[in-house]
């Protein structure tokens, strides 16, 4: 009995140290950013249970995005600073594998499709 008390008592720390683990990660990525290659600039806030990347700004001329475009993201932390999981663009009803490497001032994300055969990788800077 004493052995199953110790067991259902170090289940609920390590159920309680993930989530708020991945409450911190969620936490760093919040906040908004702009995409490397100067094409896009994002929210990123919790939406319900996933968290949700919305499009602020589009540069002039870009055709295949738009503001108000949202990317929900259901992703869970594999160490401090990496986020993974799968993604879903509503716009273009496509899903999609993500990894999210998060530091104080850079994201770095890496969406793959097809296995994690065909990848895209994009970085990320903090916008004060």
């Amino acid at each position: 009995m004493r052995n199953m008390i110790i067991r259902a008592l170090l289940m609920m720390f390590i159920c309680a140290s993930s989530g708020a683990q991945a409450q911190d990660a969620v936490a760093a990525m919040s906040g908004s950013w702009a995409r490397g290659d100067g094409i896009a600039r994002v929210r990123i806030a919790p939406c319900g249970a996933q968290v949700c990347a919305i499009n602020t700004w589009i540069k002039g001329g870009v055709t295949d995005e738009k503001v108000g475009d949202r990317l929900v993201m259901d992703v869970k932390p594999k160490s401090a600073s990496l986020l993974s999981g799968t993604a879903y663009d509503p716009q273009r009803k496509l899903s999609f594998n993500i990894d999210i490497t998060v530091a104080a001032n850079t994201l770095r994300t890496q969406g793959c499709v097809i296995g994690r055969i065909l990848c895209k990788d994009m970085s990320w800077s903090r916008i004060r």
